[in-house]
């Protein structure tokens, strides 16, 4: 495990947990797993309460998903669509989008835990696709306490050997992230391709003379 992400839990202790999983939730670019992990190796040293540890934590999970909900909620699709410029981002924000529109509060749990590299697009997508406040909340709420438990938990246990766990969640962490950007592209692919059928279908209208009637004298 990186030493700086160690000497910033010692240095920041409870500030540490609470700011970087607010940031992570707002799909910036911070070492939110290892920072759950020294957090929970320093409450079994007993520089850390684990009980404030987790707290921390779980209120700047739940701020940061609750903010990048908002943003959605107001950006809506044109947000998303200047975000989405970068191909892997656009594949992220597809997979979020589509994630929330087949599983709605299901999708939202998931992606706190389980398919954490979605998580910011689904607060996003959530937002701009009008999911309730109330089921986005309840769901995040329930998938935040069982991450900060997990992570918390997880650099607790294995304290003695935390670098070599850290590089199994991090391996695991990527391949999850490359499972997400794959069925991303997927659903990209997909929404084009209807798109342009939907093109062809309007161009066969009846009367449109395949396409062509409308000019004078054709």
């Amino acid at each position: 495990m990186s030493a700086e992400v160690f000497a910033f839990v010692a240095q920041w202790g409870l500030a540490a947990l609470f700011v970087t999983t607010f940031l992570s939730c707002l799909a910036l670019p911070v070492p939110s797993s290892l920072v759950m992990l020294a957090g929970g190796a320093f409450t079994a040293s007993g520089d850390l309460v684990l009980g404030a540890a987790a707290g921390a934590a779980l209120a700047g999970a739940v701020l940061g998903d609750q903010a990048g909900f908002a943003l959605g909620r107001a950006g809506g699709a044109a947000l998303l669509a200047r975000l989405g410029r970068q191909p892997r981002r656009a594949a992220l924000i597809a997979r979020a989008r589509d994630f929330v529109a087949t599983r709605g509060g299901v999708a939202v749990f998931l992606s706190r835990w389980l398919l954490s590299p979605l998580g910011p697009w689904v607060n996003l997508g959530g937002g701009a696709a009008g999911l309730g406040w109330a089921r986005f909340t309840a769901a995040g709420v329930a998938g935040e306490v069982l991450w900060v438990a997990l992570y918390l938990g997880f650099g607790r246990v294995f304290a003695a050997n935390l670098d070599a766990f850290a590089a199994v969640i991090g391996n695991l962490s990527g391949a999850l992230a490359a499972g997400a950007v794959a069925l991303g592209l997927a659903a990209l692919a997909r929404g084009r391709a209807r798109g342009r059928a939907r093109g062809r279908a309007r161009g066969r209208r009846p009367g449109s003379g395949g396409g062509t009637a409308g000019r004078p004298g054709a």
